[in-house]
């Protein structure tokens, strides 16, 4: 009686004890596993024994077992290598950030009540417990997080602010106040006791008293100064939803934000009472801005286009730069130095500059990562993160 026998997927044996193969000039080579070959008694004299045979064939349990993937069967990366984090696959990292005074001691931020801790420059990160964070029932999503020197600040979505003053042995929770307009986006650290924090809605306020009084640096809201503005041409205000979709800061203290439905574009510089805002030049809608080494500005448009500013500073001036994107969308850009860039999005795009952004070239090996990568960090030039979600994170050490 013949018998199926699958104990490895790599070789499958089929034992026969009379029946040579249809050509018995063809031999196969014996360094190589054998084949699945289907291979019948030539002496079935009926049709009745042909029946025997499939039904005692088919009764015969087939055990297959596949190999588990590996993490070392995932393609490495060229100038990025991933770290494994333990947590829940479905969380969306948003923010890092690093102490000064001692580079290998960060913190890594998301959602669903997402912290972790690395003490050893972020190859390896564990959950951070901060009891102030956990006495009551929500599920927050932290946003933003921000060192100087041991001073540290956290902010997040239900409205919540944390602020360490060791280096994040401890947080302790700053409140905030019923009135504030709009949800927490962005704070940074600016001093002694100092920070400057960013809600959805365009306030912004400055504090240097460890939070416990903020004074607002713009006189009102978005939304009220596009009520004035709606008549001077600013294309699609009319429709704005009072939020940003994304909002961005350069080293001297300037804003780049991007409306919630990406028809337009604000700015914001110091010393300034009211945000400006400005048309796009460009057909597609925007996906997010930010600004370049030289002062210079860079926009991401849905669909995966890459423009340029034409010069340093604000402007409504833009070139586009060609990018293999394969029809997803670019979500961020970070600039490592003037020359050097990264930019990455949708289903695990990850694109190269080496010549301030006038030309990119794709890393292909990042192509099977399935994830959507939304931000590239770098802490400086040798230390850099691309966040992404279902708690996907790459560092840098190229």
């Amino acid at each position: 009686m013949a018998s199926l026998q699958v104990a490895d997927p790599n070789r499958i044996l089929f034992h026969s004890s009379s029946i040579p193969p249809r050509n018995s000039s063809f031999k196969l080579p014996t360094a190589l596993p054998l084949l699945p070959r289907a291979s019948l008694d030539s002496s079935f004299p009926s049709s009745k024994t042909r029946r025997r045979f499939i039904a005692d064939t088919a009764a015969i349990p087939l055990v297959l077992s596949f190999p588990s993937p590996s993490r070392s069967d995932e393609p490495s990366l060229s100038e990025w290598e991933r770290v494994y984090l333990p947590i829940d696959p479905g969380v969306v990292l948003l923010d890092i950030s690093f102490v000064p005074d001692d580079p290998n001691h960060g913190f890594l931020l998301g959602t669903r009540q997402t912290i972790l801790e690395t003490k050893d420059g972020g190859n390896t990160w564990s959950p951070r417990s901060i009891p102030s964070a956990e006495e009551e029932d929500f599920n927050y999503r932290f946003n933003s997080i921000s060192f100087n020197g041991k001073e540290g600040w956290i902010v997040g979505k239900p409205a919540i602010l944390l602020y360490t003053s060791n280096a994040g042995e401890s947080w302790e929770r700053i409140p905030l106040s019923a009135q504030l307009p709009g949800d927490m986006v962005y704070i940074k650290a600016t001093g002694e006791k100092s920070a400057e924090m960013v809600t959805d809605q365009g306030a912004i306020y400055v504090t240097s008293n460890r939070g416990y009084n903020w004074k607002a640096a713009v006189q009102e809201t978005v939304s009220a100064t596009l009520n004035r503005t709606v008549s001077s041409g600013i294309s699609g205000a009319s429709y704005y939803t009072g939020t940003f979709n994304t909002v961005n800061r350069s080293p001297d203290g300037r804003y780049v934000a991007v409306s919630s439905r990406g028809n337009f574009y604000l700015t914001w510089e110091p010393g300034q009472p009211y945000w400006q805002p400005h048309n796009r030049a460009i057909a597609r809608r925007i996906q997010n801005m930010g600004w370049r080494a030289d002062g210079g500005l860079w926009l991401l448009v849905r669909g995966g286009g890459l423009f340029l500013s034409k010069g340093t500073g604000i402007t409504e001036d833009f070139e586009e730069v060609p990018v293999q994107s394969r029809g997803f969308g670019i979500l961020d850009v970070g600039y490592r130095s003037p020359d050097e860039a990264w930019a990455a999005g949708g289903s695990g795009i990850l694109l190269r500059t080496m010549n301030g952004g006038k030309s990119w070239i794709r890393d292909k090996a990042a192509d099977n990562i399935a994830a959507n990568l939304y931000a590239v960090k770098f802490i400086n030039d040798n230390k850099g993160f691309v966040l992404g979600n279902d708690g996907v994170l790459l560092r840098y050490v190229g």
